[in-house]
């Protein structure tokens, strides 16, 4: 697996903070989003980014890549330098040049985070013992990415792993595998599905190891996730929150129409009943955020009506102040 340079998927410096990556990936997410993007290669590009972003706010995973990127750099950069700086002017370090050392390290990474992750589950009491006397293949977690749309209906979904074995003459190779995996609806962020007997295989006459895949939400460009629940922010004028107003909110099956009342509040939360994720038991609920937007900069035509409505209104925001 050839390195990524996440930063330039994102369209963003190193050293931008989490507020610029966090605005730049929720834009980038709206115009790729499969379900609203007409790009022949939208879903593609969406993945991309979301992987991109996975690492990049998260800060222990961003300083293990940044650390990775940085040996990639100077590794290529070194190459460059040893052949005479041959053919290679202007070339952007990040992505055009390979070295085989980092791709591996970069693969390795990806795994860890994204899926082919190995480990041997902890069993207790029993069961490890039962394991000590009977052992079976090796059992692997991936992690497994899913948009918060999958999670409505059940789902068919392709999954593909690196299984470990031995060729005749006992050497380790790595084997391609790959499945075609039900996900019921209604799953959760972190929830780990157990699929019997697809892990690692066993010794002579033992049970395959297990496969569990433990499910990873895709960053939404819209919507926020906490636990069932949703909440999306919801960009209103200032006179839409004094007037009130009614719009066209999204949800993840489809446009409701949410009514906002006269004098709201930035900040301020509507619950829409049942319109968060799915669940076998409760039904989440959607939380929209209102926000108080002021234009940038207000027309020849509206200004005038601005500096009225200040002239006119006796409306003091820091009237506490005095108190």
């Amino acid at each position: 697996m050839n390195f990524k340079d996440y930063y330039t998927v994102l369209g963003v410096e190193p050293d931008a903070d989490d507020k610029v990556i966090k605005k730049t990936y929720k834009k980038l997410a709206v115009q790729y989003h499969p379900d609203v993007s007409k790009h022949p290669e939208a879903e593609a590009k969406f993945k991309e980014i979301s992987e991109a972003y996975e690492v990049l706010h998260n800060t222990k995973k961003r300083a293990e890549y940044d650390e990775l990127r940085h040996h990639h750099l100077n590794r290529t950069q070194h190459r460059y330098a040893n052949q005479g700086g041959a053919n290679g002017a202007g070339q952007d370090w990040g992505q055009q040049q390979s070295d085989p050392q980092t791709d591996q390290e970069f693969a390795d990474f990806f795994n860890s985070m994204f899926g082919g992750r190995h480990s041997g589950f902890e069993h207790s009491g029993q069961q490890r013992s039962h394991q000590a006397q009977q052992p079976k293949g090796q059992d692997i977690e991936i992690e497994f990415p899913m948009f918060l749309e999958e999670t409505l209906v059940d789902t068919l979904k392709p999954v593909a792993f690196t299984l470990q074995q031995r060729d005749p003459q006992g050497h380790v190779v790595d084997q391609p595998k790959s499945l075609k995996v039900k996900i019921p609806a209604g799953v959760i962020n972190g929830e780990r599905i157990r699929l019997k007997g697809q892990g690692g295989p066993g010794p002579t006459k033992a049970d395959n190891g297990d496969l569990y895949l433990q499910i990873r939400f895709a960053p939404h460009p819209l919507f926020d996730v906490d636990g069932r629940n949703l909440s999306i922010v919801v960009p209103i004028a200032p006179w839409e929150a004094v007037l009130g107003t009614k719009l066209k909110l999204p949800t993840l099956t489809g446009n409701i129409q949410l009514s906002i009342p006269a004098n709201s509040q930035s900040g301020q939360r509507l619950r829409i009943k049942g319109k968060g994720l799915l669940s076998k038991k409760v039904q989440g609920d959607l939380f929209a955020v209102l926000k108080i937007v002021v234009p940038t900069s207000p027309d020849e035509t509206s200004k005038p009506l601005w500096t009225e409505l200040a002239e006119k209104n006796t409306f003091d925001p820091r009237a506490s102040w005095s108190k």
